[in-house]
């Protein structure tokens, strides 16, 4: 696993069109600092410039996925966001391409926008997701406000705000926010596995449909037909790609995506 930058608060590795990036910190149980943030931006600004990638996980290293902010470098005047991307580099610029969390023992606070900033989320069983920011005189200021009432119910979601206590993997496969849920010490394989398989479908369809899904919450049917238009259906459609896919389904073989 090579490393992103030389302070090594962040890794990454490449496998065939999935990049694995993981979040370095494990004594600090993965808690962002300003290096971190600032590793993490690169990291995804690395997979969405690559033309060989087509997807990222962002995992954790250790016993879990992230305890959210570095209270400590907080307190002492360090807030860990990235000018216009963010708290961790990502929560208000996402990236471009999709992006599977895979989360190992729990994701609280910044952690949960952390995930919440991705795609998807593969999680191992019994993992806790939270934000508790309450409890220490913070509020979820990373996103988690806005992304939590998309995938949970509105009841779930104010609750989990207002008492700081946090939700089980189980809980949230079942109201929708995991997609997926792994044995203990496999959420990474499972993440990366499904990554794959988001991985075999075209570059520009994939951006293009996770960006429409992203961008229209909340958006009337008239503006999504006009987004569409305006935004992906001529680059994807008047695309190589899409030549390719029909040529390669008529011939009956795999697609070489170009991802032009």
């Amino acid at each position: 696993m090579a490393d992103s930058s030389a302070g090594n608060e962040v890794l990454t590795e490449i496998r065939g069109r999935v990049m694995v990036i993981t979040l370095n910190r494990p004594d600090a149980m993965n808690a962002v600092n300003q290096e971190l943030a600032q590793q993490l931006a690169a990291a995804v600004d690395e997979m969405d410039g690559n033309p060989d990638i087509s997807c990222g996980v962002l995992t954790g290293n250790g016993r879990g996925f992230c305890a959210g902010m570095d209270l400590k470098a907080f307190v002492q005047g360090s807030f860990p966001t990235v000018k216009g991307r963010g708290f961790g580099g990502i929560t208000e610029q996402l990236p471009k391409k999709p992006l599977v969390a895979a989360v190992e023992g729990f994701a609280l606070a910044g952690g949960l926008e952390l995930a919440l900033s991705c795609d998807l989320i593969v999680s191992a069983e019994g993992a806790k997701f939270g934000i508790p920011e309450a409890g220490v005189g913070l509020f979820a200021g990373a996103g988690g406000l806005l992304r939590l009432p998309r995938v949970l119910p509105y009841a779930v979601a104010m609750r989990m705000a207002l008492t700081a206590k946090p939700i089980t993997a189980e809980d949230a496969l079942g109201y929708g926010m995991v997609s997926e849920i792994a044995p203990k010490g496999e959420a990474l394989d499972k993440a990366i596995e499904l990554a794959e398989q988001i991985a075999q479908n075209a570059p520009l369809a994939l951006q293009a449909s996770k960006d429409m899904i992203r961008e229209m919450q909340g958006r009337t049917e008239a503006e999504f037909w006009a987004y569409q238009a305006e935004h992906h259906y001529d680059s994807v459609f008047k695309s190589s790609d899409a030549i390719e896919g029909a040529t390669a389904f008529a011939e009956k073989r795999a697609p070489d995506w170009q991802g032009k």
